[in-house]
């Protein structure tokens, strides 16, 4: 697995990112324990989880015994710890500093490296959010901070303040991600590649129906968060069009999805989770499957989707000499 910066700082981040949301299933089990050995034996060094996620920090303070300072450790606040308290949720200071205290105590350790703000919260103010997180760095708690679920203009704001008032910018945007998913592609994926973010890209299986399990495909059993009579023709057409460029490549159908979020943006770090040690070791093999042109195609032309504007008109203005005259396309960008 080969490694990329994290956003414009120098912290050195796997292709892969693994996703601990399903370890506090059975508590730190052998299964657990060998999972996260076969990332790491991969090369992979970002480990993802959140306040949120049930005993899953409990879990991984456990299993990062003797290994911690080896990993990029990140986990998530802002939602609720305690629904009767008003104030144990949001991204204001008061939950920012309670929920930190008890991820690190869950976690066994003396800081994160990086630390998501795990949604927008329309009722705490930016600015109170990006000094809150400055001085949580400054204390040496965190190293570094994102923000997940968050449009684009709050995600461009919130750096301007940072960058105005010299406090720390999110390395990081986390979003959802998929061939069935591609709504980031409008806003927020542009606004990562201009300000030079990370992206940490979650559900690149959607919900396994890129597996090939609810299409014919195999791994049908088992748990899953989809009801297979939500899906549609356009569900199905792109599960098999992907098994299909799958058969092709001689790679997974979960190997091809994966590989598709990270072929057109660099910057997107897939997060990868699993059920077991069988079925993430075939989604980290996706760090292998390089997908041609003609692939790409075929899985974009089942995946229809459209920018819209502002970007699909942009897109017509540039590509009219009436608007920035003929010279403009031979302008070379920078």
């Amino acid at each position: 697995m080969r490694y990329r910066l994290l956003g414009r700082t120098g912290l050195r981040v796997s292709e892969l990112f693994f996703g601990a949301m399903g370890f506090y299933e059975g508590g730190a089990g052998k299964e657990h324990r060998a999972m996260l050995d076969a990332y790491e034996g991969a090369g992979g060094n970002v480990i993802d989880t959140a306040s949120a996620y049930g005993e899953s920090e409990s879990v991984l303070g456990e299993l990062l015994a003797g290994r911690r300072e080896r990993l990029v450790l990140a986990t998530k606040y802002s939602i609720s710890r305690d629904q009767t308290d008003p104030n144990a949720a949001g991204n204001h200071r008061k939950n920012l500093v309670h929920s930190l205290e008890q991820s690190l105590r869950r976690l066994r350790t003396d800081y994160v490296d990086l630390l998501w703000v795990h949604l927008w919260d329309r009722r705490t103010p930016l600015e109170e959010t990006m000094r809150a997180l400055d001085d949580a760095v400054r204390a040496g708690k965190v190293l570094y901070v994102g923000i997940s679920d968050a449009p684009a203009w709050v995600v461009s704001r919130a750096n301007t303040l940072a960058e105005w008032r010299g406090w720390t910018p999110f390395a990081g945007v986390q979003v959802p991600y998929s061939l069935l998913k591609r709504d980031v592609e409008r806003e927020l994926l542009p606004m990562a590649g201009e300000l030079g973010l990370s992206v940490a890209a979650w559900g690149p299986l959607a919900g396994g129906v890129l597996s090939g399990k609810f299409s014919g495909g195999d791994g049908a059993e088992g748990p899953t968060r989809v009801d297979p009579g939500t899906l549609g023709e356009r569900d199905h057409a792109v599960a098999r069009a992907v098994r299909e460029v799958a058969g092709e490549v001689g790679a997974s159908p979960s190997q091809v999805a994966i590989a598709w979020t990270r072929a057109r943006h660099p910057f997107v770090h897939p997060i990868v989770g699993a059920r077991d040690g069988r079925q993430l070791a075939d989604n980290l093999g996706a760090a292998e499957v390089v997908l041609a042109e003609e692939a790409l195609s075929k899985l974009e032309a089942a995946a229809v989707f459209e920018v819209g504007f502002p970007g699909d008109f942009l897109a017509e203005c540039e590509a009219d000499p009436w608007v920035f005259g003929e010279g403009y396309r031979r302008l070379d960008a920078s």
